[in-house]
């Protein structure tokens, strides 16, 4: 599972299966994690992150959905 950024203590990556599904991007910190479809960018599933750490998860994926796209363009070859 590529690792795509890290920031504040967040790993945000892909799974090589993540292919046949829409753009979006896995997030996990001390052992919680969720999934943020990115276009549009709206939270899919969430295990064990507070709303506050939605939140700031959220503000990065917005600050970075550029580079976001073009990784998972350049892994999976569309959008």
């Amino acid at each position: 599972m590529p690792t795509v950024l890290r920031k504040n203590g967040f790993r945000f990556h892909f799974y090589f299966a993540d292919e046949f599904e829409p753009p979006h991007i896995h997030v996990e910190k001390g052992g919680n994690g969720c999934k943020f479809w990115l276009q549009p960018i709206g939270l899919s599933r969430n295990e064990g992150f507070k709303q506050h750490e939605l939140n700031k998860i959220y503000h990065i994926i917005e600050e970075n959905h550029g580079q976001l796209l073009a990784a998972w363009r350049t892994r999976f070859g569309h959008l």
